[in-house]
């Protein structure tokens, strides 16, 4: 393991272009040393606003800055910057199309032992179905900063989702990053395995045991999963014949919703999806619970879907 967490690159990120850009600001709802918005208050303590445990509250006030032509980076938990302030993103923030990033820590499963209540696994497809919301899971640190220059660049809001634990790197410093735009990080022709997250890595080492068994798995990085990259997905499909989606998510709504409708309506093919089943999370350790082996057993399911078709 030699990355650190996104949430910690977004930290390091807000300074450097809070540097550059006198226009951001940040705002808190009471959890910047978790967030790691901190580091930004630190430096920029006439340009940082907790709002205290009032994350509707924040929204709003993020919306206001926004329209008054700053660009204002919203920082808190996954579960409650969706969930809790699901009005006030969609009246406040989706309607008015207002240029709000909603910098979301600390989800998925890999909250591990804080449980349930805090293990968002609904986010992506909430944030996802609003109008005019821009949805990124940065795989890495390197991704996650230069997603942060993309969503700064990007008109409209966006839902940024990060997790709390170290990634290993993906990329290397000074990644590029294009909103909408797919990596194919690993060719292949008999799977593809399209990921978001934190399952990046997991779906390589799957792809590295498949590879052992003869099975040639190429690997997506989906960091983008509104808009997706129709033109990658297609590529790959065509290709393999068969799509494996992972995610630190529920399979309802998220990465492996989104890809299955549309391939359903442009290129049927297979598709199986990895990620939590229609339930809530438990406290645990979250490496237990989605693995490389689940999802090289999805991948030889949705192999085996091919060939009987």
């Amino acid at each position: 393991m030699s990355g650190i967490a996104t949430r910690e690159a977004y930290g390091q990120a807000l300074v450097e272009v809070g540097r550059k850009n006198p226009n951001i600001v940040v705002l808190d709802a009471d959890l910047s040393a978790s967030t790691k918005s901190a580091v930004f208050a630190k430096e920029f303590p006439d340009r940082f606003f907790n709002a205290g445990i009032a994350e509707a509250n924040m929204i709003g006030m993020a919306a206001g800055l926004a329209a008054a032509g700053k660009i204002p980076f919203a920082s808190t938990f996954a579960v409650f910057a969706t969930g809790r302030v699901y009005d006030q993103l969609r009246t406040s923030v989706a309607y008015p199309n207002l240029g709000v990033k909603i910098a979301a820590t600390h989800a998925g499963l890999s909250v591990g032992e804080d449980g349930a209540t805090h293990q968002a696994l609904e986010d992506i497809a909430l944030a996802r179905v609003l109008p005019n919301f821009t949805v990124i899971v940065p795989a890495d640190a390197a991704e996650t900063r230069a997603a942060v220059e993309a969503a700064i660049a990007h008109p409209g809001p966006v839902y940024l989702r990060l997790g709390r634990s170290a990634v290993p790197d993906i990329y290397p410093a000074g990644h590029r990053f294009t909103i909408g735009r797919h990596d194919i990080i690993k060719e292949g022709r008999d799977v593809a395995l399209v990921a978001c997250g934190i399952m990046v890595d997991v779906c390589l080492q799957a792809a590295a045991a498949l590879a052992a068994e003869g099975i040639l798995a190429a690997v997506v990085n989906a960091s983008t999963i509104k808009p997706l990259d129709a033109e990658t997905l297609l590529k790959v499909a065509a290709r393999t014949g068969a799509v494996v989606t992972a995610e630190e998510h529920s399979v309802i709504g998220g990465l492996g919703g989104a890809v299955a409708e549309f391939l359903a309506g442009e290129r049927p093919v297979p598709v199986v999806r990895v990620g939590v089943e229609d339930r809530f999370g438990q406290s645990g350790r979250a490496a237990d619970l989605l693995t490389a082996e689940a999802v090289g057993a999805a991948a030889k399911k949705a192999i085996d879907l091919k060939r009987r078709r």
